[in-house]
């Protein structure tokens, strides 16, 4: 959600008609042979990020959340209840306000209260991955304190009911789930009794919102179609049946899953990260009820936004999906420094292509994790004390990192659960396996049998193109480990085990197989043939390309000059190895990774030439 969606929802506005009447009969639940997931995700507390950038990046956020003041946090809420509020007020998108403030200060009160539940589901997941006893005291703090302040009366007037429900009920899963707090499925219950004769009739789409009686377009943002995800996490953890049936009644067939399930790319002119995020709902529709529809959706709705992501792996300018074959990415770059939406959209990306992965064990979705991961969320700035936080992406001819002139938006929220969840993306195992899908410094436990089974990773990946693998477990035993082979691999890519070549060009865009009877102090070492390669815009831009070196896009920094050979660009080569500072063999042009850019302009497509 961002003031930029004023912009382009007023334009659907005109075909609010047309899309509102459109009736694709629903189709019935199709089982499927198996059940789904193949993949099992590893608990937060069985993967240990060791030193490295995601560690800190990770122990930055724990710290700046585990600060926030409660009572500020709880003060919208309290407000609303008529009690007692003590805090101060936060400010910008969280405090609450009248309506007929908030276009005068700017943005007060957008949003009340909208991110405490994603706040909360972070500090969970931080409590989970770390232990910290001082996180589980404030979860639990917090959800004791909420439960008596949630009312009927926050929801008079409030522009987006299913939008901040879902965030606190994920809130309040995760308080359960993860920390075993014992109320806080109470106090799920009671925000959903004080809600639901507030939410919209169903999954329904923006478009037909607009063409529901409102009080003005800002009404119609609400995201009720994104829903069901955390409705069938709370039916699958004990809250009760009523949000099966909720999750259900939520599913956006009509209008969204039909089409996509039918092959029908029904995303352009839609909000970005909205129906990215959906697309999870979609997922777990599938590992809920074995609905092979929604899992075609998922997969065809996600190969959509591929198709037409930049370089970076980030998708929606202006947080909007353009026309395939409009040149409309292209034509971006000169006109908006709003090309990603990184946090929110990041961990959108992570947890659809999470899904997709368990469910299909193909490594594709991990390469495009990884390129979300080192291009887009790992560049992210620190989120400031005073709720001024990083939101866009800019891939502007002319590009430039900034905070939101708004605090406490939308991607504050989601920048604490995407740190979170680094772990537990970055392996799977299912049934005698073990994946690994992510080459990050960590640490995962694994229980195979009766054996505690550890993996130490320790690598500087993709600086220094190889990871290290080392095993520890009591006695010797057989079991495969399949290793991601990303589709870029060239065919120089070695896997050895102790220092010998085990399997020589390993196949690309695959989970390698290695199995042996694995003994203590085993290791297992990755060498990857990281080639350079060029990357258009679209279609339309030929000439305007990127530079990526394995997952990394390359941004071009410094003096850039108008246009560069097709050569010099696909020269570029760090200056030294393992270093963030690359250069053209021309040195016309110096370049860097997204994650190493601070406060210099940049720009990510250069005009080539030849």
């Amino acid at each position: 959600m961002a003031t930029s969606r004023r912009t382009f929802l007023k334009t659907s506005a005109a075909a609010a008609a047309t899309l509102a009447s459109r009736n694709i009969a629903a189709k019935a639940m199709e089982p499927l042979d198996v059940d789904p997931p193949a993949l099992d995700q590893f608990s937060y507390s069985d993967v240990t990020l060791l030193d490295g950038p995601l560690r800190e990046q990770f122990d930055r956020n724990h710290a700046f959340y585990r600060a926030l003041d409660e009572d500020s946090l709880l003060k919208p809420y309290r407000q609303r209840a008529g009690l007692p509020a003590p805090g101060e007020d936060m400010g910008g998108w969280y405090s609450w306000a009248p309506l007929s403030d908030i276009d005068k200060r700017p943005n007060n009160g957008f949003a009340p209260g909208h991110s405490f539940g994603q706040y909360l589901s972070g500090l969970a997941r931080d409590y989970a991955a770390t232990g910290d006893q001082a996180t589980k005291e404030k979860v639990h703090r917090l959800v004791r304190n909420f439960a008596p302040a949630i009312s009927k009366h926050f929801w008079d007037g409030n522009r987006f009911p299913a939008y901040t429900y879902d965030k606190i009920s994920i809130g309040m899963i995760d308080a359960h789930v993860l920390t075993g707090d014992p109320i806080a499925f109470k106090a799920l219950d009671a925000t959903l009794d004080s809600v639901k004769n507030h939410l919209p009739p169903g999954g329904i789409s923006r478009a037909e919102q607009y063409a529901r009686p409102h009080k003005d377009d800002s009404f119609c943002w609400d995201e009720p179609y994104t829903l069901p995800e955390n409705c069938f996490f709370a039916w699958r953890h004990g809250a009760g049946n009523r949000y099966r049936e909720m999750a259900i009644h939520f599913l956006a067939d009509n209008w969204y899953w039909n089409p996509l399930a039918a092959g029908e790319n029904v995303l352009p002119g839609k909000h970005a990260y909205s129906h990215v995020n959906a697309l999870s709902s979609a997922m777990q529709a599938y590992f809920v009820l074995h609905s092979q529809k929604h899992f075609k959706a998922a997969k065809n709705g996600f190969a959509f936004v591929q198709a037409q992501s930049f370089a970076t792996g980030g998708w929606g300018p202006n947080e909007e999906f353009r026309k395939p074959g409009s040149g409309d990415i292209g034509e971006s770059l000169s006109k908006t420094h709003s090309s990603f939406e990184t946090p929110c959209g990041s961990y959108g990306h992570f947890k659809i292509t999470r899904y997709l992965l368990r469910a299909t064990r193909d490594s594709r979705y991990g390469d495009s994790m990884e390129r979300v991961l080192y291009n887009c969320i790992l560049g992210a700035k620190p989120i400031k004390q005073d709720g001024h936080g990083f939101y866009y992406s800019d891939y502007n001819n002319d590009g430039v990192k900034v905070y939101h002139p708004y605090k406490w938006h939308c991607c504050t929220g989601t920048f604490s659960q995407i740190t979170a969840d680094y772990g537990i993306s970055a392996y799977f195992h299912g049934g005698p396996s073990l994946y690994v899908n992510l080459f990050i410094p960590s640490r995962v436990r694994w229980q195979h049998g009766d054996q505690l089974i550890e993996i130490r990773q320790r690598t500087h990946y993709p600086h220094v193109p190889e990871t290290e693998m080392e095993l520890s477990l009591a006695t010797p035993l057989s079991f495969p480990i399949y290793l991601r082979i990303p589709a870029w691999s060239g065919p120089k890519t070695r896997i050895s085990i102790n220092g010998k070549a085990f399997v020589d060009s390993p196949e690309p865009g695959e989970f390698a197989r290695v199995e042996r009877t694995w003994r203590n102090g085993d290791h297992i070492e990755i060498a990857f043939d990281m080639p350079t390669v060029l990357e258009a815009v679209d279609a339309q831009h030929p000439d305007l390309m990127a530079a990526l070196h394995g997952p990394l896009a390359l941004f071009a920094v410094g003096e850039v000059p108008s246009s560069v050979t097709r050569k010099d660009l696909a020269s570029v080569q760090q200056t030294t190895s393992g270093s963030t500072d690359w250069k053209s063999a021309s040195g016309a042009l110096m370049l860097k990774p997204f994650a190493s850019i601070h406060d210099e302009h940049y720009r990510l497509y250069q005009k080539v030439e030849g």
